[in-house]
């Protein structure tokens, strides 16, 4: 799997550890950022989801005005999966700086 294509993959949830372990022989620094926005993204997105969901259900009329955040976490990986395809390392909006470093264990 080329770096591109693990780069693209890394934002699409599940996929990205398929873009983890499928490629780790021809990863490079342009796969390795976007591995770290990828997974940055899937770790703030899951909590705020449960969450979400936990308000709905306890407040049920409140279920359309939140559902409306879990389309920032869309709109965030359409933008993250454009600057993989036009290969860019610029993080994501809002997220994207707090996860420039963290996960170090993707650089080995």
């Amino acid at each position: 799997m080329n770096p591109k294509t693990q780069s693209i993959l890394a934002y699409l949830g599940i996929l990205w550890l398929v873009a983890f372990f499928g490629g780790k022989e021809k990863r490079d620094s342009l796969s390795i950022y976007h591995l770290r926005q990828g997974l940055g993204l899937l770790v703030v997105a899951i909590p705020v989801n449960v969450v979400l969901n936990v308000i709905i259900m306890l407040v049920p009329t409140l279920g359309t005005p939140l559902s409306l955040v879990s389309i920032v976490f869309l709109i965030l990986m359409i933008f993250g999966i454009i600057n993989a395809a036009n290969e860019v390392q610029k993080p994501l909006p809002l997220i994207g700086k707090l996860f420039e470093n963290q996960f170090a264990f993707l650089d080995r």
